[in-house]
């Protein structure tokens, strides 16, 4: 434990639903739920004003639709959310060497190893700037916690929001943390909580009490006597500024299951090219390429295979994946497909063999399957959802039209799609720095006037969807 709170943690408020207010004006102040909206969707964020509602992330978007059947549900825009996250965390990188991201929208940071804080006045200081310079460049509002470890920076954070900063005093830890449930505790998940509940133990005063044999008694040597040390308060995790990725994945839900044998194939083969897309951007290679299906019955089942060295060879990761869905029986339907790849390396070892068969592959018109669909987000894992028949005209101009998407109208302006169906599409002509909301027009999906566009910025001189992406991949804690 530090004698200074000189570990910040910053948490971005709501992060995809301010996104998506602070660029449609009519929706600020409105509740806003973002996230899959096939019928088998999940909640990737809602805004402040939808979680009065009782919708929360990863909960299915039915039951999302159930509880605020007048919020706007619109699809991510993970481009766009990743341009401004790295706005974020470059002001982070200013404060010190050591920022330590968990998620696009929150990140741990050392002030210490910055030389901007050594005690509390200092800490606060930086913290308050912090927060205005993430307004002022984003137009977003984001959490600060204070404290002498990460585990009490991040409840310091949770205390602040929405748009707050609390700083925790070192020397305070013990009685800060005995009221509160031992689920605040990290690493005491729903299994582990309902464990210790059963056997009396509620909150961390009640951890302390037990004692650490007890502890280890319930929980085991290593995870009872971790939960002893961080409910006395003692957390000496270090803010780490790159931590190894441990896998690269994507994977896809259908809105109703599949069942031809050729379609899945074809799903497999696109999961495997978008897999091997996000593996370059994240400049490493992977030995394991990993196969999940989620049959009709929830059952779930992983297959993987290892070779002989890391590859990002799209031709190799397709083709192992193929060979593991033929070990996989999907006869009575597949509700959710994915393609990952795991042990990854910095640098390729090239398959010789592949690449001779590419080449002859090349040579008789062979060829790769565009991947569609979107990638998981980070806040909160959420799959895409994909259309569970072969794409039809009206199909492709529903997902062109997708809710909250950016269009361009030739004489109208810049936009947003608030709906489409039955050949229409509903645009609401509106901007970031609009004062009032915009009007509203239908039109046909196929208008020559009306295009899908990039993202404006939120702020003037601020980011757009044009700006690169960051790649994210899955990382250990």
């Amino acid at each position: 434990m530090r004698a200074a709170p000189t570990i910040l943690h910053l948490d971005m408020d709501a992060f995809f639903a301010a996104v998506e207010q602070a660029s449609k004006p009519s929706l600020r102040g409105k509740p806003v739920v973002v996230g899959g909206l096939g019928p088998r969707g999940v909640v990737a964020t809602a805004s402040y004003e939808a979680r009065r509602f009782g919708v929360h992330s990863a909960m299915p978007m039915g039951q999302a639709r159930r509880l605020a059947p007048h919020a706007a549900y619109l699809v991510p825009r993970f481009a766009f959310y990743r341009a401004i996250s790295g706005q974020v965390m470059g002001l982070l990188g200013r404060l010190s060497p050591l920022v330590e991201p968990l998620s696009l929208d929150e990140a741990f940071v050392d002030l210490e190893a910055g030389g901007l804080a050594d005690d509390s006045a200092s800490a606060r200081a930086v913290g308050e700037r912090l927060r205005a310079e993430i307004l002022a460049t984003t137009g977003l509002t984001g959490s600060v916690g204070l404290a002498g470890s990460k585990m009490l920076a991040k409840i310091a954070s949770e205390e602040a929001k929405p748009d707050g900063l609390v700083l925790f005093e070192p020397g305070t830890e013990r009685a800060l943390l005995a009221p509160r449930s031992v689920r605040i505790v990290p690493g005491v998940g729903p299994a582990t909580g309902d464990h210790l509940r059963r056997a009396g133990i509620t909150t961390v005063a009640d951890v302390v009490e037990a004692g650490e044999d007890e502890l280890v008694r319930i929980l085991g040597r290593s995870h009872g006597a971790s939960l002893y040390r961080m409910a006395l308060g003692h957390d000496g995790r270090p803010v780490v500024a790159e931590r190894d990725a441990k896998s690269v994945s994507v994977e896809d839900t259908f809105d109703v299951d599949l069942h031809d044998r050729p379609r899945i194939r074809l799903e497999v083969e696109r999961l495997a090219e978008r897999c091997v897309e996000r593996l370059r951007r994240s400049g490493h290679s992977g030995r394991t390429i990993v196969l999940k299906v989620r049959r009709y019955d929830f059952s779930t089942l992983t297959r993987s295979e290892t070779l002989r060295g890391p590859t990002d060879d799209p031709l190799v990761v397709r083709e192992a994946a193929e060979r593991l869905l033929e070990l996989v029986d999907t006869t009575g339907g597949v509700r959710l497909l994915g393609v990952g790849v795991s042990g990854l390396a910095d640098y390729t070892q090239e398959d010789l063999f592949a690449q001779a068969e590419a080449e002859a592959g090349a040579g008789t018109g062979a060829g790769g399957h565009e991947g569609g669909g979107q990638a998981e987000a980070d806040e909160g894992v959420v799959p895409s959802v994909a259309a569970a028949a072969p794409p039809t005209a009206t199909g492709t101009a529903a997902r062109r039209w997708a809710p909250g998407n950016d269009v361009r109208h030739a004489v109208l302006g810049a936009g947003w799609v608030q709906g489409s169906g039955l050949g229409r599409v509903t645009v609401r002509f509106e901007e970031p720095g609009s004062t009032a909301p915009g009007r509203v027009r239908t039109f046909s999906v196929d208008d020559p006037e009306l295009e899908p566009a990039d993202p404006l910025p939120l702020v003037p001189g601020g980011v757009t969807g044009a700006e690169p992406a960051v790649p994210v991949v899955r990382t250990g804690d």
